[in-house]
C-alpha cells in the first residue's frame, strides 16, 4: 500500500469550458454540480480511499498555488508541484515521477486528470487496485480503456491486441491521439477501438525509461537535477528548467510510440468534464431535453439546450433554440450551436486578441 502513488493533473486553463472555465479560475477548480465539491476535490476525495494521503500528489500550474491550497488545505507544500509554465501533460508527469522516484523508487503511480466524472466509483477503484498489482510485477504502461457511446473528436483512441472484455487488461495494438471526425466515425463503427480515459498507471521507474527511450530531451534535462528532486533545491532546479521542456502531451509523446502499452477496459460510467457537450450527456434534461445547470431558467419552444449563468440570481428567458449551449460568466455571454463547440477555443482566442486579456 506505500507503494502506491496517485498524481493528480489540475494545470489546465480548460479553454473549451470558456466562459465558466477562464483563465484565473480554470475548471477544476470549479462546483459544476452543486456538492460543495470542486473537481479537483472530489478527484482528491475518491483517491483518498485507496491511495494514503501522503502519497498523493496535485501537478498544477504556479499561478494556481493559492486555489489549490485553499481547496485542499491538509496538503503539504511538498504534495503541490508547481509547474511556472504550461508544457502539456509529458514535463508534468516527468516532473512527478522524478520527484516521487526520489522518495521511493519502488513506487507505483496513478496518473489522473482532476476533471472526470465517475459513477461507478467502487468498481473504478477496485481496477485500480488491480491496475497497481498489474504495473507493480510487469513492465507495462497501462491506460484505461472506455468503449465509446459516439464518434468523438476530443479522446483518444486505443486499439486493442485481443477480443476486449471488461476487467481484462490486453496488450494495445494502436494509439491515435484525438482523429478527425471521419476518423473517429470509422473507429466508432468497427467497435474495435476504446476511448483513452486519459487515466495512466506504470512503475516510476517504467515510466522514467520509457522517456529516456522516447522523449530523452526531457530525460536528459530531469537527470540533471536527480540528486536534488526532494531537497530544498527542487523549486529552483524546476523553475530553471522545466520552461525549456519539449511542450508535448503524455500521449503523442510516449503511449503512441512505445511497445509495452496495455489497456484495461472498464465500465465506471465514466465522462471527461472536457466539453459543455460532455456535461450535457450526462446532466439531468427536461421534458424538452434541456439542461439548465444550476441555473433559472424558462424555456420556450426550445430543445437540447444546455444553459448555465454563474449568477444565480439571474434568469435566463429562451425562446426558439435548438441544440445550443447559452454559457454566461463575469463578463463574458457565450451562446453557440452544440455541435460546433469545438470552436470554442477559436472564440476565446478571437476575444482575447481583439479585446485584451480580460476576456480570457
Amino acid at each position: 500500500m506505500t507503494n502506491n502513488y496517485c498524481v493528480i493533473l489540475a494545470g489546465g486553463i480548460g479553454s473549451r469550458f470558456w466562459p465558466f472555465s477562464r483563465a484565473t479560475y480554470p475548471k477544476q477548480f470549479l462546483d459544476f454540480f452543486g456538492t460543495g465539491r470542486s473537481l479537483l476535490q472530489i478527484t482528491y476525495d475518491r483517491f483518498t480511499k485507496i491511495i494514503p494521503k501522503e502519497n498523493i500528489y496535485i501537478a498544477t500550474n504556479e499561478s494556481y498555488s493559492d486555489l489549490v491550497h485553499q481547496q485542499l488545505p491538509q496538503l503539504k507544500g511538498s504534495q503541490i508541484l508547481l509547474e511556472p509554465k504550461r508544457r502539456n501533460t509529458a514535463p508534468s508527469v516527468a516532473y512527478a515521477a522524478y520527484h516521487i522516484r526520489a522518495i521511493n523508487p519502488d513506487a507505483n503511480i496513478i496518473v489522473a486528470p482532476s476533471d472526470h466524472l465517475i459513477l461507478k466509483e467502487d468498481v473504478f477503484l477496485e481496477e485500480v487496485r488491480k491496475g497497481l498489482d498489474f504495473v507493480k510485477e510487469n513492465d507495462a504502461l497501462l491506460t484505461m480503456g472506455i468503449r465509446p457511446s459516439r464518434p468523438e473528436t476530443g479522446y483518444g483512441y486505443i486499439q486493442s491486441c485481443d477480443l476486449t472484455t471488461d476487467g481484462i487488461i490486453t496488450k494495445v495494438k494502436t494509439f491515435t491521439e484525438k482523429p478527425n471526425l471521419d476518423l473517429a466515425k470509422i473507429f466508432y463503427e468497427s467497435g474495435e477501438f476504446f476511448w483513452n480515459s486519459g487515466i495512466f498507471l506504470w512503475n516510476v521507474n517504467a515510466i522514467i525509461d520509457a522517456f529516456h527511450k522516447y522523449l530523452p530531451e526531457i530525460a536528459v534535462r530531469f537527470d540533471l537535477g536527480a540528486p536534488i528532486f526532494n531537497t530544498p533545491e527542487e523549486h529552483a532546479f524546476i523553475h530553471q528548467n522545466f520552461p525549456y521542456c519539449l511542450n508535448i502531451s503524455i500521449d503523442y509523446g510516449i503511449m503512441e510510440k512505445a511497445e509495452n502499452v496495455y489497456m484495461l477496459c472498464i465500465d465506471m460510467g465514466w465522462a471527461d468534464l472536457g466539453t459543455w457537450g460532455s456535461l450535457f450527456d450526462i446532466a439531468d434534461k427536461d421534458a424538452n431535453g434541456n439542461t439548465p445547470l444550476k441555473t433559472k431558467a424558462l424555456l420556450y419552444e426550445s430543445n437540447g439546450n444546455v444553459i448555465a449563468l454563474n449568477d444565480p440570481k439571474r434568469l435566463a428567458v429562451i425562446q426558439g433554440l435548438q441544440d445550443y449551449i447559452i454559457a454566461e460568466s463575469g463578463n463574458v455571454l457565450l451562446i453557440c450551436k452544440r455541435e460546433d463547440e469545438q470552436r470554442i477555443k477559436e472564440f476565446m482566442a478571437d476575444a482575447q486578441m481583439k479585446f485584451g486579456d480580460e476576456f480570457q
